[in-house]
C-alpha cells in the first residue's frame, strides 16, 4: 500500500468532523468549578498518563463532558507514543479492521473514514488487517483533529497525596517539575501495572546483553548472520522470529514450551456488550474464574506472520520444549531441554508482562496502602493464582481501593486504565476490542467524582441562580 497524501478527501473529511462534533455538542460547556493549589495556581482537573491509544480516547470522553482542564503527558516522542512504530513488529493489528476505536461513535472519526479519505473506497473493501504504521498516522491525526494537546518527553517519577488533590513529579528532558491535579488516570498501556516478564531462570542465569524481550526495542541488524533463539510460541514470539529472519539472522530456533501453537484469540469472542459492558457487576468469584481463564488463552500468531516465519528455511519450531537449565557456554547461551541442548548468539523472549505494583517506581510512597485481590478474596481451595491475586482490587471507575479502610481515602483518585485492571473490570483497557465499554464508563467515573466532590459548590450556584429568559412587555394601556 502506497502512503499518499489526498488533500481535497481529507479536507473534505475533516470538515464533516467539525459539523459532526458540533452536531453533537462538542465540547460541552466548561461545569468544573476551578480549584486551586496552596499557591494559588489553578489545578488540572485531569491528568492523564500516556497518550497512546487509550489515552487518547479517554481526553476525547472527557472533552465531550465538559471537562476542560486536562493534563495529558507522554514520555515518547510525539508519533512513538505507545508500541505501534517502537516494540511493535508485526506488520499489521490483529484486530478486526472494523472495530471502533477512539473515535466514541463518531462515523467521521473512525479508522474506516480516515482510511478512506486517505486511500479511497476501493482501497478499505479490499483492505485485509490495518498496518500498525499507518495506524500510528492515524492517530496522530485523530489527536490534531479534535485538538489533544500531549506534553511528549515527559514522565511521571511521584505521585504524592496534598490537602484535596495530587501532587506529581513530573520529569521532562532531565528536569523535574511539580504537577497537581484532582484526578491522575494510568494510561500507561500492556507494562503499566509491572513490566516485562522474563523468567527467573533467564534473569538469573544469563547476562542482560545476551537476550531482548519483546517489550523492548532492539536495533535488528545486530541479529544479522547469528543463531538466534525465541522463547515461546505465541503472537509476540513470531513477530520476533520474522523480523529476525527478516534481518539477515543465520538461524531461528523457536523453543515452545507446550505442544500447540494458539489458535485461539480470546478478544473474538469477548467481544459483545453484555460482557464488557457488565462484566464488572459480577460477584468477585465470578470475576475471578472469568479473568483466570481468559488469562490461560495466549495470542495466536496472524496467518501472515505464521506464513512469513515458515517461508524460511532457517528457521524451526521445536514444541515440548521447556527449558530445563539455562547458562553460558562460551559466548553462547545454553538452553537444555527435554528435545535436547540449544546454543544461541542471542535469545528473544515473547514471555508476556507481569503485573507487580511494586515495580513501578512512580507507586512507591503508598504502595502499601493499596488492596491487591489477595487482601480481597480467597479463591476456593484449587484455584489459588498468586499472578492474578497480585493484580490491583479496582473500584468501579477504575480507581485503586484502600487496604485498610480509611488509610489512604486519595487512592480513589487514581484511576487506573492498563493491564492491571482486567480483573475488576475486565478486558476493556488492553486494546482497541474494549475501548468502545471502558472509556465511557472510565469518563462517568471521573465525571461523578468531580461533581460529587463540588456538590455545595453546584448547590450555591443553584441557589443563587436569577439569570433572567422570560420578561413580558407591558400589557397595551398600561
Amino acid at each position: 500500500m502506497t502512503h499518499k497524501l489526498r488533500p481535497q478527501a481529507m479536507d473534505a473529511l475533516e470538515a464533516r468532523v467539525r459539523a459532526d462534533l458540533a452536531a453533537i455538542e462538542v465540547p460541552l460547556r466548561e461545569w468544573v468549578p476551578a480549584r486551586r493549589d496552596a499557591d494559588g495556581n489553578i489545578l488540572h482537573d485531569v491528568v492523564i498518563v500516556g497518550a497512546g491509544l487509550s489515552g487518547l480516547s479517554i481526553a476525547f470522553g472527557l472533552k465531550r463532558q465538559g471537562v476542560s482542564r486536562v493534563k495529558i503527558i507522554d514520555a515518547a516522542p510525539r508519533g512513538r507514543e505507545g508500541p505501534w512504530v517502537t516494540s511493535a513488529r508485526m506488520r499489521t493489528l490483529r484486530s478486526p479492521k472494523w472495530l471502533s476505536g477512539p473515535d466514541l461513535g463518531v462515523p467521521s472519526l473512525t479508522y474506516r473514514a480516515w482510511h478512506e479519505a486517505m486511500f479511497g473506497e476501493q482501497d478499505w473493501a479490499t483492505l485485509d488487517l490495518i498496518d500498525r504504521v499507518i495506524w500510528m498516522d492515524y492517530l496522530n491525526w485523530f489527536r490534531d483533529i479534535v485538538g489533544i494537546d500531549v506534553e511528549n518527553d515527559t514522565r511521571l517519577n511521584h505521585i504524592g497525596p496534598s490537602q484535596d488533590h495530587l501532587d506529581l513529579v513530573v520529569e521532562t528532558n532531565g528536569v523535574e517539575r511539580r504537577l497537581a491535579c484532582r484526578k491522575l488516570v494510568l494510561a500507561t498501556g500492556i507494562d503499566g501495572a509491572g513490566g516485562l516478564s522474563v523468567p527467573a531462570i533467564i534473569a538469573d542465569n544469563l547476562p542482560k546483553q545476551h537476550y531482548t524481550h519483546s517489550g523492548e526495542v532492539l536495533d535488528l541488524a545486530q541479529l544479522a548472520g547469528r543463531e538466534i533463539g525465541v522463547i515461546g510460541a505465541a503472537a509476540s514470539s513470531f513477530d520476533w522470529a520474522v523480523a529476525a529472519l527478516e534481518a539477515g539472522a543465520k538461524r531461528v530456533t523457536m523453543l515452545a514450551r507446550t505442544s500447540e501453537i494458539p489458535k485461539t484469540e480470546i478478544l473474538d469472542w469477548s467481544n459483545f456488550p453484555g460482557f464488557l459492558n457488565h462484566f464488572a457487576d459480577l460477584d468477585d468469584l465470578q470475576r475471578y474464574r472469568f479473568t483466570r481463564r481468559m488469562f490461560a488463552f495466549r495470542a495466536p500468531p496472524t496467518m501472515e506472520m505464521y506464513g512469513r516465519a515458515t517461508s524460511f528455511a532457517g528457521f524451526e519450531m521445536i514444541s515440548g520444549a521447556p527449558m530445563n537449565a539455562v547458562g553460558m557456554d562460551g559466548d553462547k547461551v545454553s538452553i537444555d531441554t527435554p528435545k535436547g541442548r540449544f546454543l544461541f548468539d542471542h535469545l528473544l523472549l515473547g514471555t508476556g508482562y507481569a503485573v507487580d505494583l511494586t515495580r513501578r517506581s512512580e507507586l512507591t510512597s503508598f504502595i502499601d496502602d493499596v488492596a491487591l485481590w489477595a487482601d480481597r478474596f480467597c479463591p476456593p481451595v484449587g484455584e489459588a493464582d498468586p499472578d492474578l491475586l497480585a493484580y490491583p482490587y479496582l473500584g468501579p471507575a477504575f480507581e485503586f481501593t484502600e487496604k485498610r479502610p480509611g488509610s489512604a481515602p486519595f487512592l480513589s483518585d487514581i484511576h487506573v486504565f492498563n493491564n492491571g485492571a482486567v480483573p475488576s473490570l475486565g478486558p476493556v483497557c488492553n486494546g482497541i476490542t474494549g475501548l468502545k465499554s471502558g472509556v465511557p464508563k472510565l469518563v462517568a467515573g471521573i465525571t461523578r467524582g468531580l461533581f460529587i466532590a463540588d456538590v455545595e459548590l453546584h448547590y450555591r450556584a443553584l441557589d443563587s441562580y436569577n439569570k433572567v429568559h422570560f420578561e413580558p412587555l407591558a400589557a397595551p394601556g398600561h
